[in-house]
This record gives C-alpha cells, sequence and structure tokens, in this order.
C-alpha cells in the first residue's frame, strides 16, 4: 500500500468509528453543514449538468449535494442503527410486487438507478426477509474495499467482487437466479461496448444489458427499483415488472421505469459521472 491509500484507509476507519458514535441528530447536521461549504467552495459541475436535463431551470444544486452527503453519513451509520429503526424508517409503493416475485420462486432481479440509500435499503430487505447478492467493484485500497464487503456482508447482502473473484460474478448471479433466489444491481449507467443505448430524459444515453440478459436466460422477473430520502428515513418504489421481449426493448423499459420516479425527487438522484453520450469524449 502506497502512502496515499495508507491515509485514504486510515481515514475512513477513523471517519467511520467517529460518526457512528455521534447521536444521529449530530451527525446529520454535521454532513449537511459540510455538504453546504462544499456548494460554496464550487464543483459538482457534473451533477448538476446532469441535474439540468432531469428538471430544467430548477437549481437543485445545494439540495442535491445534501442528499448525497446525506447517503455518506447514513453509510457511515448504518451498521449502528437497531433493525427496528431501519425497518420502521422505511416506507414502501408497490410491495407487493416484490413479495410476490419472491414467492413465486422464479428467481428476481432488482434493477436500481443510483438514488436514495441503496445500502439501508439493502438492509431492510434482509430485515424483511429478503436476502440478495449483488456486484461491488473493488476500491483502492484493499483495506477500504474490505471495509465495505464487510459492511454491506453484515446488513445481510452477498457481496460478489466484480474481479478477482474465483468465479465470474455473471455465473453466479444466473445460479442464484435459477435457484429462486434474489439479486440486486445498479444499472443506469454504462459505459461500455456492451451496453444498451437508450432515450432517457429526451438524449441517448447507455445503460447495462446484463439485467435484461440475466432475465431471458433464467426466467427471473426484472422488477425496477427506485429509492429516495425522506424526512425522517427511506421510500422504496417497486415497479410493475418489466415483460420479458428483448434485449433493447427491455433495457429502454428499465430506462424508462427509472426516469418516471427520478422525475419526482430528481435531488435524489447522485449521478456524479458523464451519463449520456454526447457529454462523453467521442474516443
Amino acid at each position: 500500500m502506497n502512502p496515499f491509500e495508507s491515509v485514504l484507509a486510515g481515514s475512513y476507519t477513523v471517519g467511520w468509528a467517529a460518526v457512528r458514535a455521534m447521536p444521529e441528530s449530530v451527525a446529520r447536521r454535521a454532513f449537511r453543514a459540510g455538504a453546504d461549504a462544499a456548494v460554496l467552495r464550487g464543483g459538482f459541475g457534473q451533477l448538476v449538468a446532469n441535474l439540468e436535463r432531469v428538471a430544467p431551470g430548477q437549481d437543485l444544486k445545494r439540495e442535491a449535494v445534501r442528499s448525497y452527503a446525506r447517503y455518506w453519513c447514513e453509510v457511515f451509520r448504518l451498521p449502528s442503527m437497531s433493525r427496528d429503526r431501519i425497518v420502521r424508517g422505511t416506507t414502501t409503493t408497490g410491495e407487493q410486487v416484490l413479495r410476490d416475485s419472491v414467492a413465486s420462486d422464479r428467481g428476481t432481479i432488482m434493477v436500481l438507478p443510483h438514488t436514495g440509500n441503496w445500502d439501508a435499503a439493502g438492509a431492510w430487505c434482509g430485515f424483511t426477509g429478503v436476502p440478495f447478492a449483488t456486484v461491488a467493484e473493488r476500491l483502492k485500497p484493499e483495506s477500504v474495499y474490505e471495509q465495505f464487503l464487510a459492511f454491506r456482508r453484515s446488513l445481510g447482502m452477498e457481496v460478489l467482487p466484480l474481479t478477482g473473484g474465483d468465479r465470474a460474478p455473471s455465473e453466479v448471479l444466473e445460479e442464484r437466479l435459477r435457484d429462486g433466489g434474489t439479486i440486486c444491481l445498479l444499472a443506469d449507467r454504462d459505459l461500455s461496448k456492451r451496453g444498451i443505448d437508450v432515450e432517457f430524459f429526451g438524449s441517448t444515453a447507455r445503460m447495462p444489458a446484463g439485467p435484461a440478459k440475466l432475465a431471458l436466460e433464467t426466467g427471473a422477473n426484472l422488477i425496477p427499483t427506485t429509492l429516495s430520502f425522506t424526512d425522517d428515513g427511506w421510500h422504496i418504489v417497486f415497479q410493475d415488472g418489466i415483460a420479458h421481449s428483448d434485449l433493447a426493448t427491455m433495457t429502454q423499459e428499465v430506462a424508462d421505469a427509472f426516469a418516471r420516479e427520478i422525475a419526482k425527487h430528481p435531488a435524489d438522484w447522485h449521478m456524479l459521472q458523464k451519463l449520456w453520450l454526447e457529454d462523453l469524449d467521442p474516443r
């Protein structure tokens, strides 16, 4: 580990312990103040540009940065939150769609954009009888990745490394689905040549084909799932499952489902990178 990675790892460890030790109200105020200070210093240009496509004419920068800071505050605090706090603090729309899918034993794919707090939603799933498998990129340094891995596993998730695992993650995910299990995949950004071009808020973006491909190969239900914050907790929307047809059609329908809910809570969409193809370097 180089010196920078060592400092980064130490910062995460200290920050995790310090924020968990704070009362929740104190931690939330501290992170909100930090978000406001970050807005005053400038930056977040890509986040603002993305939000302008989603909610033209609305100045959402401060609200969006606060939302993103709240996500990180809660990530640090989740291991110290009680089961009751997470379950009681979560409200849902369309929950029966998820319950019926899980009971069917067909396999369930929850497909999500980067909205709200997906770790809190994952904890809620685990606590209410829907454990699932997911995939995570390896972080640098490795010790930080191991901390995040342990954290998410403590919430009841089976976390598969995107690279460097004993088996390809797609192989394991397919196995879980064929056994009637549940998986969860973030799927609102894919810059690889294997992605599917979709219309998203009036322009072309690229989203991963993997969720639709897994659904077609295994017969699993594909359920668009979106998240947002409430004053005191979290809200999850389970939309109707996507009908099986072909990769392009199904991925477009996922994009449409994402867009419907993102438009309702645009500041809770944490997309800090370039997404639309016309924003990318042609190379």
